[in-house]
């Protein structure tokens, strides 16, 4: 019986640690001194954890186009916000108020994200040593 509850916490021990050694946090990647503003439009939206992800093809003023990778909170907390797996439509121009990552690379951890019609959405990592959301902004969306 002793041997069996040794194998037994040492199962549970094993499956809670994968999800914290996948987990990072903010300053692991990301550059609190590289604000950036990306404006473009959604292409993929991913809803996976530990983190969403939002891939925009961004223009630049030569026509070249870019693929930024925005990081955002995870699943459960933006559905907890109000968000939907419709807030972020694809084909939806955006702009998302964010941080980029200290690789100088297209990806980006967000904060905002702003519609054309003004709506803004949060959808920030909290409690991952990113910078803390605001009082006001707006949360969920369609």
């Amino acid at each position: 019986m002793r041997l069996f509850r040794v194998l037994a916490g040492a199962a549970l021990l094993a499956a809670t640690a994968a999800p914290v050694l996948a987990h990072h946090s903010f300053a692991a990647e990301f550059d609190v001194n590289k604000p950036v503003t990306i404006k473009g439009t959604v292409v993929k939206m991913e809803w996976a954890n530990p983190h969403t992800w939002i891939h925009i093809d961004v223009a630049s003023p030569d026509g070249k186009v870019d693929q930024w990778a925005v990081e955002g909170g995870a699943p459960n907390a933006l559905l907890r916000r109000g968000w939907t797996k419709n807030s972020v439509p694809l084909g939806v121009q955006i702009i998302v108020e964010g941080f980029q990552a200290k690789d100088g690379t297209f990806r980006a951890n967000g904060r905002d994200i702003t519609f054309p019609d003004g709506k803004r959405l949060f959808i920030g990592s909290e409690g991952t040593g990113a910078p803390e959301e605001k009082p006001g902004r707006g949360r969920g969306g369609n």
